[in-house]
């Protein structure tokens, strides 16, 4: 992929090519770091990234039904552990906090459900935040990471397109070797190029399912943070539910940037354009052991199997014109194999010998 122009320059744009300039290359992970969570200039920093107005829409922006049909899974999931009091219910990576004030509505009639919880939201965008606060009428708790939430409570959490947004690195196959993808220059301006092989012990089982040129995206932080959920849940019980775009095991180029709907190149406006990757399901599960891990779900599968045809049709008894052909464009969407059905998979970690956990594979 050749260069991007540098018009406009941002003023990230500026300091990575300082950066670089002074001490080399950058890897992707830091990269990203970078232009998403820069104090000054990173995209969930400084930005409000969500609806037509802004870069990309998801699920809970989509419908109403998205997050009550996640509530009222996860009260299911609470019921069917012995309705544990008190327990912690979280969202990682809330967004404008739609999801989870459906979440909350849907379960306000659930018998006891909202007495007994404690809402902790992992946030790190000062801007979405404040959203939150905005959409949310609960009391509730910010965190800057999972860490920062005490381990001592069962945790029924959601995290909806949370780990795509987290940093990568990518390794192109060289043989029985490997060449990290890395950001440097080219005549002043942000381009892509290769590290000298390398031979990284986390890539060593790749050797068997991968050929010359093919590329693996690795993500530690999220290795890291589905460790951290699945030992808590390991050991207080609990649910959690994982909802992105991805596949059961990394191969191929996923790293991508949005602006405006619409892919642009991932080195052409750093801190202006949201950076995402294809999530490796496989290392989530793999990572969150000892929790039982269900199996990989196809969204429309697992919305389907929670009611949401049915709750289609009971939302769409009083609607007529183009508010009945929304809504039934919004269940499409979230639903059909062509377009985010597939697209989009679920896992769940729950504690080993519980009940199985709703609208998953088991």
């Amino acid at each position: 992929m050749a260069p991007p122009r540098r018009t406009p320059v941002t003023p990230l744009d500026r300091i990575l090519v300082a950066r670089i300039r002074a001490t080399g290359p950058l890897t992707l992970a830091d990269y990203m770091t970078e232009c998403l969570l820069h104090p000054t200039h990173g995209y969930y920093t400084t930005k409000d990234p969500l609806g037509a107005a802004g870069d990309f829409t998801t699920a809970p922006e989509i419908s109403q039904m998205f997050g009550e049909l996640l509530g009222l899974a996860l009260a299911q999931a609470w019921l069917d552990r012995g309705a544990p009091s008190p327990f912690h219910l979280g969202e990682l990576g809330p967004g404008r906090g739609t999801l989870m004030a459906d979440v909350l509505r849907a379960t306000r009639a659930v018998p006891g459900f909202h007495d007994a919880m404690t809402l902790h939201l992992v946030e790190a965008s000062p801007t979405l935040r404040q959203r939150q606060k905005a959409t949310i009428d609960a009391p509730l708790t910010h965190h800057d990471h999972l860490d920062d939430l005490a381990d001592d409570l069962p945790l029924f959490l959601v995290a909806n397109e949370f780990f795509d947004a987290l940093p990568i690195r990518q390794f192109q196959r060289d043989g029985k070797a490997w060449r990290e993808r890395l950001v440097g220059l080219t005549d002043d301006r942000l381009a892509f190029g290769l590290s000298d092989p390398m031979t990284p012990e986390a890539l060593d089982a790749r050797l068997a399912d991968t050929k010359d040129g093919d590329i693996v995206e690795i993500s530690s932080l999220s290795r890291s943070i589905a460790a951290t959920l699945g030992a808590r849940i390991a050991r207080h019980g609990g649910v959690a539910f994982i909802v992105d775009y991805g596949d059961w095991r990394s191969l191929g180029d996923t790293f991508q940037a949005l602006s405006g709907h619409r892919n642009v190149h991932p080195l052409a406006a750093p801190g202006d354009a949201d950076l995402t990757a294809h999530v490796d399901f496989e290392a989530l599960a793999q990572a969150a052991r000892p929790a039982a891990v269900s199996a990989m779900t196809p969204q429309g599968v697992f919305l389907e199997r929670l009611g949401i045809t049915a709750r289609a049709r009971q939302l769409g008894e009083n609607l007529s014109g183009d508010a009945l052909s929304d809504h039934i464009a919004a269940h499409r969407r979230l639903t059909h194999p062509d377009e985010m059905g597939t697209l989009f998979k679920v896992i769940a970690f729950s504690q080993s010998g519980t009940p199985p956990v709703p609208g998953v594979s088991g």
